[in-house]
């Protein structure tokens, strides 16, 4: 649950900093997103910060690890 609030709240921070208009695109089409392709929208979210979001340690957010945190964020 801490790894989940800190997640979103680093996040959160990242796309207050970016603005509401950002979007995150699935360049690759794998399906989920990585930490390049999220950092097109959010260019501060650090590794770090991505791993701390990435709830399931799988190396990529899924669509619902993204809206979680792009939801708590905004």
């Amino acid at each position: 649950m801490k790894l989940c609030i800190f997640a979103v709240a680093v996040l959160g921070l990242v796309a207050s900093a970016a603005g509401a208009d950002e979007q995150v695109v699935d360049a690759d089409g794998n399906g989920s997103f990585s930490l390049a392709e999220v950092q097109q929208a959010y260019p501060a979210l650090t590794a770090e910060d991505f791993q701390s979001a990435d709830f399931d340690g799988s190396g990529a957010l899924s669509a619902e690890e993204l809206a979680i945190v792009i939801a708590a964020s905004g």
